[in-house]
């Protein structure tokens, strides 16, 4: 049977998120995938590609695609949702095993560790066009536009925050000491990640729009998120944020975030966790960064319980990307005094939660 999804639904996705980014939108967004088509073929034997296997590169990138290709064809795609393929399989902060890093899968989730220790004065990051795994992310996107031409949207992998793959190479304490004891060599190799991460985000963006391929183009970009956009954009974010100080976060993290989102001219920063709602109203300064996803964290009460997060985020116009359903949905906008700016990331539902599919769509009615 193949994919479900016409050019009228692709322009309206356009026309969508392009109003929410531009908080033109008098409504939230609301993707729901709908499992509840027949493929028409039997299961192919591929495993799907996942962070358990990700590291496996004797599988056919063709093989892994079309494997992919099976799971989306049981979707029917609702409201604001549109086929596309998450590329987080390789882990938060691939970016690191592009720069030399060991990926690590054997808990079944991915980690990444320095070869070695160096001390931060002698660590400089390079640039390496044979890393295995940034080939085979680009495989990956040749087999998909082979397959599915402008069909499908395929997200940047999740590439990860500056000084969250700097911490890779300087694990556990050496960076937060490094902060103060070699500031300069900190924001040194910031700046060579800051070049070296819009590298890789700007040559997968030619893979995909056509350099080379003329016939071939994507429709948009997007990441782990499965925010929608047809400018450059991506999900930012600095998990390390959450040990220091509001001092520290507006030296070494505040500029590059700026610059970052700026050279996008699009961005949503992920906050996650308490400890990095100390810096938000440095995060709210930065004129580019257009959303906020507020990620309380474990054992912490859901999303739509934080009134005051969001009702800063609303104030300072910036939208807000939740998780938190419908129910959840109706909250916020109930405090708030409106949905929209509210865009809710991608709901997958089982063919028995048909009805379910009901409640979400009437969000957006």
């Amino acid at each position: 049977m193949g994919i479900a999804f016409s050019d009228k639904q692709w322009d309206d996705v356009r026309k969508t998120y392009k109003a929410w980014w531009a908080q033109k939108l008098d409504r939230p967004v609301v993707p729901v995938w709908l499992a509840n088509r027949n493929p028409g073929r039997p299961r192919p034997a591929t495993p799907r590609l996942s962070q358990e296997n990700c590291a496996d590169l004797t599988i056919p990138a063709e093989a892994i695609i079309d494997r992919i290709d099976y799971e989306l064809s049981q979707y029917t795609f609702l409201g604001d949702a549109y086929p596309f393929v998450n590329f987080d399989s390789f882990g938060p902060g691939v970016v690191a095993a592009f720069l030399g890093a060991r990926l690590d899968t054997s808990s079944g989730r991915v980690w990444f560790h320095p070869k070695k220790i160096l001390p931060i004065s002698e660590l400089h990051l390079e640039y390496d066009p044979d890393n295995e795994y940034l080939l085979r992310v680009r495989a990956l996107y040749r087999a998909a536009m082979d397959r599915w031409g402008d069909q499908v949207l395929l997200s940047m992998p999740d590439l990860g925050g500056c000084l969250d793959i700097l911490s890779t190479f300087r694990p556990g304490e050496f960076l937060l000491l490094d902060l103060v004891d070699a500031p300069d060599a900190v924001n040194r190799l910031t700046r060579e990640i800051h070049d070296l991460w819009h590298r890789f985000f700007d040559e997968l963006s030619a893979d995909l729009h056509g350099s080379g391929r003329p016939s071939v183009v994507s429709r948009g970009w997007t990441d782990w998120s499965g925010t929608f956009s047809d400018h450059p954009a991506y999900i930012l974010q600095s998990d390390f944020s959450y040990m220091i100080s509001p001092q520290m976060f507006d030296r070494f993290v505040r500029p590059e975030l700026d610059a970052s989102a700026t050279r996008l001219g699009r961005a949503v920063y992920h906050l996650d966790g308490l400890g990095q709602l100390a810096h938000l109203d440095m995060i709210l300064s930065i004129p580019y960064i257009k959303a906020v996803q507020w990620v309380p964290g474990d054992g912490k009460p859901p999303q739509d319980m934080w009134p005051e997060v969001y009702r800063k985020c609303h104030n300072a116009g910036k939208a807000s990307l939740v998780y938190c359903g419908p129910d959840g949905l109706n909250r916020l906008g109930s405090l708030l005094g409106t949905k929209a700016g509210l865009c809710h990331m991608p709901v997958r539902l089982n063919v028995d939660q048909a009805s379910e599919a009901t409640d979400w769509l009437d969000l957006i009615l």
